[in-house]
């Protein structure tokens, strides 16, 4: 197993619900660790880099109204096979469709209020953790 970083962004419904510890345990419960951590406020601007590759689609500017819409908890999440286990642990996109036992599916409610965001491939790790964590 490959050790690698990726980025987990708690999104303002999961912040504004008071599920930052309950996350946060559930990936150190998973063996992965906290490698860097802050709050913050997402400005458009960043928000539309971060969602680029969404920028075509119909929902990109919901999502980027919602990302902006409060305060978020940005994490550099790093272990074993970080990127496969956290998308594991986040379960589907949709709360809805989410199995029980992941973040979403346990407290997910609805689209796109689904409490995390977390990197999809190596390339979207690096590019993602580079925008929120200055080395």
């Amino acid at each position: 197993m490959a050790e690698q970083s990726t980025l987990l962004i708690l999104k303002p419904d999961a912040v504004h619900r008071g599920l930052i510890g309950e996350v946060i345990g559930r990936i150190e419960g998973a063996g992965l660790r906290i490698e860097a951590i802050r709050m913050m406020e997402i400005e458009p601007d960043l928000a539309e880099r971060h969602y680029a590759e969404h920028v075509q689609k119909p929902f990109f500017a919901e999502l980027v109204d919602f990302i902006t819409s409060g305060p978020v908890v940005v994490v550099k999440v790093t272990g074993p096979d970080a990127i496969a286990t956290l998308r594991a642990l986040m379960g589907a996109t949709d709360p809805a469709k989410a199995d029980k036992g992941t973040i979403r599916g346990d407290l997910g409610t609805d689209m796109p209020q689904n409490l995390v965001h977390g990197s999809d491939s190596e390339e979207s790790a690096v590019r993602e953790l580079a925008l929120f964590f200055v080395e």
